[in-house]
């Protein structure tokens, strides 16, 4: 199967090796995303506003590989304080209040910058099952 890609610029894709989002026949992985935009945090101390940011991030790269929010299954939501849940939950909310895709929110010790308090990755699956 064909394998399409997207690529937001990030330094460490390349080094890393890994792609913003990859879509194989009906189905679109998109990585783990942060709140980073040319190698600055957006939303520094915001929770909030970086997972409003991610998800932008996320609907844009499922547009790129002709998918769309609607079509998101599953969410994973790692944060760097749990009792900032509410303000994330809130972003979250504003994407997916009808969507309503399965999802999960844990605390992690730590993201690849200090300053980066929220990561989402997200399944979707274009068309029908």
């Amino acid at each position: 199967m064909e394998r399409k890609k997207v690529f937001t610029g990030s330094p460490w894709e390349p080094e890393v090796g890994y792609c913003r989002a990859l879509r194989v026949g009906n189905r679109i992985e998109v990585a783990g995303t942060t709140a980073m935009k040319d190698g600055a945090v957006v939303g520094v101390g915001n929770p909030y506003e970086q997972a409003k940011f991610i998800l932008q991030t996320i609907e844009t790269a499922l547009q790129a590989l002709g998918g769309q929010m609607s079509d998101v299954v599953r969410t994973r939501m790692f944060v760097t304080d749990i009792s900032k849940w509410e303000e994330i939950g809130k972003a979250h909310g504003e994407f997916f209040r009808d969507v309503q895709p399965v999802a999960t929110m844990v605390e992690v010790k730590a993201l690849i910058d200090p300053h980066l308090l929220v990561e989402i990755e997200a399944e979707a699956v274009v068309g029908d099952l």
